[in-house]
């Protein structure tokens, strides 16, 4: 599933394209993708522009702009899950973002073939169509994305399932630290609710971890405030670089034109494990678990389970 860092280079390169474009049609080839009625989806976009692109966690939030008629203030929200794609088509451009289905489509994604792409596939499911003749494909291969329309209220109610951000201003130490006050879970399955920690997933988890040396299967409630101020550093840090490299290539994930993340090639622990620790001098290996139901990677030297680490 894409994370933060994917999802905002998504929302960067669609933003540049689709603003400001008037809906022509929408076409909603599966019905079980809209979470309300499509007579009602189709009503409130048809004729309406996006006038803006934004994003809380990992969903997508495209601001409508008025049509003359409506007066309500309409969002609509976007989310990927585990394999959708946004495509963006029109006679110069071709933008896209997401899962790749399969080696020759995520190919060519890399040589940004647009024939490929650029009409109708297998797996495309929404269509956007707007009166300059481009087109905005929503793919998806598992069929766990879902397209939503909401209003000003609802759209606050969606937020307040959404915890603080890293890259936000609601990302500081006092809310960080609030954050973590009381709980007894250990601090991977923490890390991973985005009710308390919005946008982070399993790679970007396991590397701040890391980075912090701190073990995944600690209990939140024995880190000392020392481990406390470094993980909220780390995590700045992970996700900082992870934007500066438009994120991390797995599942074929690729960004808004196409071209794999370059964060994978500076993972620490995510993915290598059998390997060596890249830290210097530690003679540690990186292991496998599961952890909150996830693949889990740390270094065995770096992050002990039984020791606090005061540096």
């Amino acid at each position: 599933m894409p994370e933060l860092p994917e999802v905002e280079t998504v929302r960067r390169g669609l933003k540049k394209l689709v603003l400001n474009k008037k809906i022509k049609t929408v076409i909603v080839k599966k019905k079980n993708l809209v979470k309300q009625s499509v007579y009602s989806f189709k009503k409130e976009l048809v004729g309406r522009r996006f006038n803006e692109l934004k994003r809380v966690g990992k969903l997508l939030i495209f601001v409508l702009g008025s049509d003359g008629r409506r007066e309500k203030q309409k969002y609509l929200l976007i989310h990927l899950k585990m394999t959708g794609q946004l495509v963006y088509c029109d006679e110069k451009d071709f933008l896209a973002g997401g899962h790749a289905n399969s080696k020759k489509e995520r190919k060519a994604f890399l040589r940004g073939n647009r024939n490929e792409f650029c009409q109708p596939g297998k797996y495309t499911h929404i269509i956007f169509e707007f009166t300059d003749k481009s087109k905005l494909f929503f793919n998806d291969l598992r069929q766990f994305g879902f397209l939503k329309i909401v209003s000003s209220e609802e759209l606050e109610k969606v937020k307040e399932n959404y915890g603080i951000e890293p890259g936000q201003l609601n990302f500081t130490w006092a809310n960080f630290k609030k954050a973590l006050q009381g709980r007894k879970t250990n601090i991977k399955a923490l890390l991973l609710n985005q009710k308390v920690i919005a946008g982070l997933g399993n790679i970007y988890v396991d590397e701040s971890l890391f980075l912090a040396k701190i073990h995944p299967e600690r209990s939140v409630s024995d880190l000392t405030l020392a481990e406390q101020k470094r993980l909220f550093q780390a995590i700045k840090t992970i996700i900082k670089k992870a934007l500066q490299y438009k994120g991390t290539t797995f599942s074929n994930f690729v960004d808004s034109q196409g071209r794999r993340g370059g964060f994978k090639k500076l993972l620490k622990v995510y993915g290598r494990s059998g390997k060596s620790c890249r830290r210097k001098s530690c003679d540690g290996i990186i292991k496998k678990i599961r952890v909150a139901g996830r693949g889990t990677h740390f270094c065995d030297q770096c992050q002990k389970k039984n020791q606090v680490s005061f540096f």
